[in-house]
């Protein structure tokens, strides 16, 4: 059965296909229901875009975003402090020093240290682990800045991305906001609704409805 894409946003079946699919329904039983035919609801449409929108202004910053070493500076700091040591688990331990860098990068330049540090927690196991590499990079800083360097695993790394030049001639390392997810997430709903539509367009036009009087 050929596509018809002559007019694809009125109908991607031809003649024929259309014609099977109506005798199908007004041969098939529907449990008492009937075939209708009918379009899907403008509201139904206007829904899932708000859904869609909706989406994309609540997780902003979106899921790709990579957690920074400036991040858990703070807490590399606190973690050491007697009145930490002497908390009975790991788990109080953290909350105690995620709740003291909190206030701190709350009141930082960047505002919006608070909610990727809630985004991306760390485990006392991990943070011990990142603590010294992190404790080095603080301590002699070089060419680029602790906002520049991410926490992979039990890594702190350069970023690898490499945006536009600077002044000294390097490369920012700094992960843009366009590549935080968003041209992924673009790519699956844009399928998903190119999905929807072929799969709404291969049936017969609204327009056509079954003579359900033929129904068994």
């Amino acid at each position: 059965m050929a596509w018809k894409l002559d007019n694809p946003l009125y109908s991607m079946a031809d003649e024929e296909e259309s014609r099977q699919v109506i005798q199908t329904w007004e041969q098939e039983k529907h449990g008492g229901m009937w075939e209708g035919n009918n379009r899907l609801p403008f509201p139904f449409t206007f829904l899932i875009g708000l859904i869609i929108l909706t989406s994309f202004l609540v997780t902003m910053p979106i899921w790709g975003a990579r957690p920074t070493a400036e991040l858990y500076v703070p807490l590399v700091e606190l973690m050491d402090a007697p009145e930490v040591q002497r908390m009975a688990t790991n788990e109080e331990r953290m909350k105690y020093i995620t709740d003291r860098a909190m206030e701190i990068h709350a009141s930082a330049e960047d505002s919006r240290l608070t909610g990727w540090l809630e985004r991306h927690p760390i485990s006392w196991v991990d943070l011990q682990m990142v603590a010294d590499q992190l404790r080095e990079i603080k301590a002699a800083p070089g060419a680029y800045q602790l906002r520049d360097y991410n926490v992979v695993g039990d890594q702190v790394v350069l970023a690898n991305f490499e945006g536009s030049y600077r002044d000294d001639g390097l490369r920012n390392r700094t992960q843009p906001w366009w590549d935080k997810g968003y041209w992924i997430d673009l790519f699956y709903v844009s399928y998903f609704v190119l999905t929807m539509v072929i799969v709404c367009k291969r049936l017969p036009h609204f327009s056509r409805k079954p003579d359900m009087s033929k129904a068994v």
